[in-house]
């Protein structure tokens, strides 16, 4: 045999070699369907744990379009690589998941591979809900096959090319998907452990308080240093010592309860129903969740404190004095120091938002663009939208005027394009 034809050979070995180990990545075998269990065959403390489990992970949240039934998908998720919907969780054979057994259904939270064998987008965060116990995915189990079925069709992702490529998932999970249960921190204590496991795991906070890479993975290091969800930041979970009033334990937990803290401000955009789910679940979850929380914080430079308000603003830029008006007009009756809402209500001042001390003007711009919608009973976090009322340039004024009246942080630069981002995100959805 010459050297050509070994080159050649062993060439061809390798590209054999290639293919089988690519076929075997992206091969996953369906696991057979089943007729969909009576719910009488679930006990009621099992569906009553799964209720909890289904409430820490969210998942109604995801999977209920807008003006749809519960758990019945349709929900478009917004990605930096187009649209993906949310599917049916219901029992419907047809549509939803019906006819997946208890192993399809933990194969597809362990290891993102569905009942037939197709890889499921990580928008679906099995890479954290892999690390949930076997107990609490059987619970999990039990609470969805009894709900209503719903017949409903999600509609077809659109996403670029070539990440509509579903079989290229294999390699993304080569990467980012590290399977199975973690083992507890024995130098910790139960409680810490409990919310180290919500947090990383159930709860997959990181999967939208963590900055992305350019495959949408989350990035190395920087685990909770913040991130983008549907418009919105998610702010940094590790920076809660450096907002102008530290948290404390007590107020986070009554944030993650009610959707508002004294000394913070109220939640808002993807936040807003997280916070109604965990206000299902025992207080012990959200205490651990807290605990965990504040544990991992950074040490962060000491800012000034936020809460005096009043001042001179005879330097204010033209769009913070334009803004002035604005407020006057529109944001004073709620937001101003007399207004009943803060003298009254006890509502927080602006001094202390999140929003109003970020780093960028994106959430506060949000804020005054979509509002915080009417909830009937549940309207404490309501705000109208202002996006049919004013220009960019006048809710540019409005971020202004708020950011220099409000915080002792630096402005925000280019405040208006901003703006215009955002509400052409807003009209894209």
């Amino acid at each position: 045999m010459t050297r050509k034809s070994r080159l050649l050979t062993l060439g061809g070995v390798v590209i054999v070699a290639a293919l089988i180990v690519v076929a075997l990545l992206v091969w996953k075998p369906a696991i057979a369907p089943i007729s969909p269990p009576a719910a009488s065959s679930f006990d009621a403390q099992t569906k009553l744990a799964g209720a909890r489990v289904v409430a820490l992970g969210d998942c109604i949240v995801c999977h209920t379009a807008k003006g749809g039934k519960p758990f019945a998908g349709g929900l478009p998720l917004a990605t930096p690589f187009g649209t993906i919907y949310a599917t049916n969780l219901t029992p419907d054979v047809e549509t939803g998941i019906g006819s997946w057994s208890l192993e399809a259904f933990t194969r597809a939270v362990r290891h993102g591979v569905s009942r037939d064998g197709h890889l499921l987008y990580p928008a679906f965060p099995y890479i954290h809900f892999t690390r949930m116990s076997d107990g609490d995915i059987s619970a999990a189990y039990a609470y969805l096959m009894t709900r209503e079925p719903v017949n409903a069709s999600a509609p077809a992702n659109d996403l670029i090319f070539p990440l509509n490529f579903r079989p290229l998932l294999a390699f993304w999970n080569i990467l980012f998907l590290h399977p199975g249960e973690r083992a507890a921190d024995v130098s910790k204590d139960a409680e810490w452990n409990r919310g180290k496991l919500l947090v990383d795991g159930l709860g997959h906070c990181a999967s939208c308080h963590s900055p992305l890479n350019a495959i949408g993975g989350e990035k190395l290091g920087h685990a909770f240093d913040g991130g983008i969800v549907d418009g919105w930041e998610a702010p940094p979970l590790n920076a809660l010592s450096a907002a102008p009033k530290p948290w404390t334990q007590e107020q986070l937990v009554t944030y993650l309860r009610s959707g508002r803290a004294s000394e913070h401000g109220a939640a808002a955009g993807p936040m807003l129903p997280v916070t109604r789910d965990l206000a299902t679940v025992p207080e012990e979850d959200v205490q651990a969740i807290a605990t965990y929380i504040l544990s991992i914080q950074k040490a962060r430079p000491a800012v000034m404190d936020a809460a005096a308000e009043g001042v001179d603003h005879a330097d204010a830029s033209p769009a913070a004095q334009r803004g002035a008006t604005l407020f006057g007009a529109s944001c004073a009756q709620c937001h101003g120091p007399a207004a009943p809402m803060q003298s009254i209500g006890e509502r927080p001042t602006l001094a202390f938002s999140t929003a109003v001390n970020a780093t960028t003007p994106r959430n506060a711009a949000q804020m005054i663009l979509s509002g915080n919608g009417w909830h009937g009973e549940d309207s404490m976090n309501y705000m109208p939208s202002f996006s049919e009322i004013y220009s960019d340039q006048q809710i540019a004024d409005l971020v202004s005027y708020i950011r220099a009246t409000y915080s002792q942080r630096g402005e925000w630069k280019d405040v208006e394009d901003t703006v215009v981002k955002v509400r052409k995100e807003n009209n894209a959805r």
